[in-house]
């Protein structure tokens, strides 16, 4: 029997650096607020990153989202101590693979202005890059492999300056803004210094903490996996009016299985809920990067709609085309080497890890 066929999946946010994640050492003090987790854990991490570790976990993260029928990424990165170029090794990195790729700097203060102009500076230099290579794809017949936004990683750790400063950025463009939006109780109220800042193209990752009457512009981003495990309350985003879509928040790009997380999650705040809802968050991120329209995934499964997938474990790419040609097989990449994907990467990740171990609390 032969499985049914849909356009690709779209990962609408997605920490690729995050995926040499797994195993690393334990933090240097245990966590006991979202505050401390992000002090203690990713921000630890991002600082840890040079571009070879860059380079092999968007490879890895890309490899693993084309297992499982995402053809498409918006990837939000930081690495403060590796910010040139980081932008376009990313890039390269998932093209290889095979998956398109949306990615940006997330601009912050918490490691100084200086930091923070040279994140506005790489969205900028990468933001061009993709002009020229957008150009080049439309002279070759190819359809858009990779774009930009522009990155903020909250307002809460942005100066008012650079919060307009990237909205500045992001309208030369002609692009939205990617940032995370009232995650954690340490972001309630971001919607004030927002509101007159944010367009109907920018992404406002999480909203667990905004008000329902919030007034921003912009398609909110749903990470239910990512919430439950930070603790961080449950957003409840059929409250708002905003387009929703469904992201990861890192871990991994498996969007059925994320959907049907979020059906669950729902389901639980409200019994009588369908999951109908959630399912069109995944249309909402197809929107998102409309190219992946034109990509086919091949189901291990004959029926991919709402309440079959809501109620079937493991449902698996088998044959997946993008821009026209072949990048899965039977379930195997055709573009790069898997076993060497994931060698190397398990190599980075023991650095990084060494990094980690060795940096001061």
């Amino acid at each position: 029997m032969s499985g049914a066929t849909t356009p690709g999946m779209v990962c609408a946010h997605h920490h690729l650096y995050s995926a040499l994640a797994r195993g690393m050492p334990p933090p240097p003090s245990d966590p006991t607020s979202f505050l401390g987790i992000l002090e203690n854990v990713w921000w630890r991490l991002d600082r840890a990153l040079d571009l070879e570790m860059i380079e092999w976990s968007a490879k890895l993260g890309a490899l693993e989202a084309l297992e499982a029928g995402t053809t498409a990424i918006i990837d939000h990165h930081e690495s403060p101590n590796a910010i040139p170029g980081s932008l376009s090794v990313i890039a390269e990195a998932c093209n290889e693979v095979g998956v398109r790729i949306n990615t940006c700097y997330g601009i912050t203060d918490r490691n100084g202005s200086s930091a923070a102009l040279r994140g506005l500076a790489e969205n900028d230099r990468y933001l061009r890059e993709c002009t020229a290579h957008e150009s080049e794809r439309a002279t070759s017949g190819g359809t858009v492999m990779r774009r930009g936004m522009v990155g903020v990683h909250a307002s809460f750790t942005s100066t008012d300056q650079h919060l307009a400063d990237a909205a500045d950025l992001a309208e030369f463009h002609d692009v939205g803004v990617h940032i995370h939006v009232a995650e954690g109780p340490d972001d309630i109220g971001a919607e004030d210094r927002l509101r007159e800042l944010s367009q109907d193209n920018w992404l406002l990752i999480h909203g667990v903490h905004l008000p329902d009457d919030h007034g921003l512009r912009g398609t909110i981003i749903h990470n239910p996996r990512s919430n439950m495990n930070n603790s961080v309350g449950y957003a409840n985003p059929v409250r708002f009016s905003n387009p929703v879509g469904l992201g990861t928040d890192g871990i991994g790009a498996d969007m059925l299985a994320e959907f049907q997380l979020a059906y669950l999650a729902h389901r639980q705040a409200d019994v009588g809920a369908s999951p109908d809802p959630a399912w069109s968050w995944l249309d909402t991120n197809r929107s998102l990067f409309p190219e992946v329209e034109g990509d086919t995934v091949t189901w291990s499964y004959d029926t991919i709609e709402p309440w079959h997938v809501a109620f079937t474990p493991t449902i698996n790419a088998v044959d997946v085309d993008v821009d026209g040609e072949a990048a899965l097989r039977n379930g195997v990449a055709t573009r790069v080497d898997a076993d060497e994907v994931r060698a190397k990467a398990a190599e980075q990740a023991v650095r990084l890890h060494s990094v980690l171990a060795d940096m001061p609390a």
